[in-house]
């Protein structure tokens, strides 16, 4: 038979048309012209189904690597004789590819990241993604770089009755923590402090009543909602609140615009951020706006911010571009701030970056020592964090936490309008300083305790008392909160010393006494705030603890689940949804239903039965 007739060319097309398109659709081979090109026949056919449909066929192709194509030049002119003993397989018989289940189909529907897989390159394994990836095994995008530390151990109370820490007012971690599982990823362990995600929240504590007393603590014990044996220990403040229209404010915008900065969610969200605080100040404000790229430049000097016009034209004038140089850009901010500082007002700097600092102070110890010696001239230091894949949280947590200042995660519109507009008096105003918490735990009543979060802000013991370690700060109307899970004598996890002492601890019926100190904004000498935790504190059910304490231990559990937590991690998402429910109260702004629905999102990449990543 002669191939090179145009009537054998067409029947062998016909004949070889069926497995070339079943061959197509099991190794994602994609044709690269019009014409039909023979192919080898695949060793073992697939079962086949009478049903198939091309749009079936259609709907899971994916592109393979044009590399892997080889198609010979002669290949149109001269064809390998079929065997007469292979019979053509009718096109109706043919097997179309495996649909996806309707439960994938709903996941994929609610995860974007499945959505990505179900379309990766040819050469990985389709049938895997669908069936063998469980959503609970979305990895964070590298990029991203965080402080690693270990949990909170537990801890007994006759041997280790003192606990000391730094109060922690940051927020960072929950926005962080949000953003990815809304991107369809689990974060990592070490982005999230339990600490933060919990004061993500406002709680309804009372407020101090003047500013010479700037907070008071708020006292609750009450069952733990995931073991039956312990109770939590809720000790919570709210800062006092001044009038904003009596302070007065020199801000000093230090914005990174170097080339990483060239993103949507970065450098043109900071704008429209930095915006929105311009409509928050008065007359009363100065603002000025410090760059760095490649090399540090004023691109405006302290100006009032009553010229709305001028400040937002020099903001609108910045593009993304260069390499970082940080550390050069700190220095010229803290001189313009030093030009322009207002006694008696808030003198501070307001970073803005994804948190790339590759040029300038290399060392990371000399930029916080920097930092920590500026903050004693009264010029503090904010920071806020933006994007993602760049973000080197660790470096940004140092610089706030040595600059007497808050650091916070920019992940939208809508979390700007949160720091910068709502809670701007915590994020610009400080009214308490270098707040220490310590609790010293009665073994005769707790046999075991530990801290929940707060594992970057310990304090040694005689540290509380030393006025000269630098400690958080409150800003002002915000609102803190701490959880210990204590353990009641006669049913602690930790057997008792076979050779320790035999004689019962003594003490009265105090389950705990509770010792803040505080120095006032322009005070370098500390002030005590002295509480005992007793038994009238102590509620026999979370509900008649109130709202706070629902919803605050719901985010405590949340925040151990997500991260495989030694503690906690055995309550399902059900249980921590519907607790959080019961103390969703008064929500204003809407944040806590929001946080039910990331639960939701929680339970889909990480659901019950999944206990590590």
């Amino acid at each position: 038979m002669d191939m090179r007739l145009p009537i054998g060319t067409a029947a062998i097309a016909l004949l070889m048309l069926p497995l070339g398109l079943q061959l197509y659709n099991s190794t994602a081979l994609t044709p690269t012209g019009g014409d039909v090109v023979p192919l080898e026949a695949p060793k073992e056919s697939q079962p086949v189904k009478p049903d198939a449909t091309p749009d079936a066929d259609r709907s899971v192709v994916v592109p393979q690597p044009a590399e892997e194509v080889a198609v010979q030049t002669d290949a149109l002119t001269e064809v390998a004789p079929v065997a007469p003993s292979v019979a053509p397989v009718p096109m109706a018989e043919m097997a179309p590819p495996p649909a996806p289940s309707p439960m994938l189909t709903q996941r994929m529907a609610a995860n974007p990241t499945l959505m990505q897989q179900s379309m990766a390159p040819a050469g990985a394994q389709l049938t895997d993604s669908y069936n063998a990836m469980p959503p609970s095994q979305a990895g964070m995008p590298s990029g991203d770089s965080f402080e690693a530390f270990e949990e909170q151990r537990l801890k007994v109370a006759a041997e280790e009755p003192v606990s000391t820490f730094s109060l922690d007012v940051d927020t960072a971690s929950y926005a962080y923590v949000r953003r990815m599982l809304e991107d369809g990823y689990v974060p990592e362990r070490d982005a999230v402090r339990i600490e933060e995600l919990i004061n993500y929240f406002p709680y309804d504590y009372p407020a101090a009543e003047s500013a010479e007393v700037p907070f008071r603590p708020t006292i609750a014990v009450f069952p733990t909602p995931w073991n039956a044996k312990t109770q939590l220990l809720e000790i919570g403040i709210k800062g006092f609140e001044p009038v904003l229209a009596d302070t007065k404010s020199n801000l000093v915008f230090l914005i990174d615009t170097s080339g990483s900065m060239d993103s949507p969610d970065k450098l043109p969200l900071l704008k429209r951020a930095f915006g929105l605080l311009l409509d928050q100040l008065s007359d009363n404000d100065t603002v000025s706006i410090v760059t760095y790229a490649g090399s540090a430049g004023v691109a405006l000097e302290p100006t009032s911010a009553a010229e709305k016009a001028k400040i937002m034209a020099a903001l609108d004038q910045l593009a993304a571009g260069g390499s970082t140089a940080g550390a050069q850009g700190i220095e010229l901010a803290y001189r313009l701030a030093e030009q322009a500082k207002i006694d008696g007002g808030t003198n501070r700097v307001i970073l803005a970056t994804d948190g790339d600092f590759n040029v300038g102070i290399d060392d990371p110890d000399a930029l916080k020592d920097f930092i920590a010696d500026k903050r004693g001239s009264g010029i503090s230091l904010s920071v806020l964090g933006f994007g993602r894949g760049n973000l080197d949280d660790a470096t940004m947590q140092a610089l706030a936490q040595n600059g007497n200042g808050n650091a916070s995660y920019i992940s939208s519109f809508a979390e700007a309008k949160k720091v910068l507009v709502e809670e701007i008096g915590g994020t610009l105003h400080t009214i308490a300083k270098d707040v220490k918490v310590q609790v010293e735990f009665n073994p005769a009543v707790v046999s075991e305790y530990r801290l929940i979060g707060y594992e970057t802000r310990h304090l040694n013991r005689e540290d509380f008392n030393n006025d000269a370690v630098d400690a958080g700060d409150v800003g002002a109307g915000t609102t803190v909160t701490a959880l210990y899970e204590i353990t009641p004598v006669g049913a602690g996890q930790v057997d008792p010393l076979r050779y320790g002492s035999t004689e019962s601890p003594q003490g009265s019926d105090e389950i705990a006494f509770l010792k803040m100190r505080y120095k006032m904004p322009d005070s370098a000498v500390s002030q005590l705030i002295e509480v005992p935790v007793t038994a009238d504190l102590v509620y026999g059910d979370i509900a008649d603890a109130g709202v706070n304490a629902q919803f605050a231990a719901a985010v405590a559990a949340f925040g151990q689940k997500i991260k495989s937590s030694a503690y906690g991690s055995a309550m399902s998402w059900a249980e921590i949804k519907a607790l959080a429910q019961a103390g969703r109260g008064v929500d204003d702004g809407g944040y806590r239903a929001e946080f039910i629905r990331l639960v939701d999102m929680a339970a889909l990449l990480k659901p019950d039965n999944t206990t590590s990543r």
